[in-house]
């Protein structure tokens, strides 16, 4: 991670330009984030269910991948692009 600048040097335009290019790379991140968060989600629900069907006795069936898919989606979405 780069220093902050000396404030003192940077014009008005600089610090919004700066700021700007911060707030991007942290929605960049945090949509990153989130995806992997989705794939965690999915994994756990997969170990989940064959915890459970271990414990039941059950067949080796998947998980459902619907559910599964829809878990990855709803977390997936990438965030809207702010208007400048």
């Amino acid at each position: 991670m780069e220093p902050l600048p000396d404030f003192a040097t940077l014009s008005d335009d600089e610090l919004k330009k700066l700021i700007e290019q911060l707030e991007h790379e942290e929605n960049e991140i945090s949509y990153r984030r989130r995806l992997l968060q989705g794939r965690v989600d999915i994994l756990r629900a997969e170990r989940n269910a064959r915890l459970k069907r271990s414990v039941e006795g059950g067949t080796a069936e998947l998980a459902d991948v619907g559910k599964l898919a829809d878990i990855l989606s709803a977390k997936g979405a990438r965030p809207a692009k702010e208007e400048a």
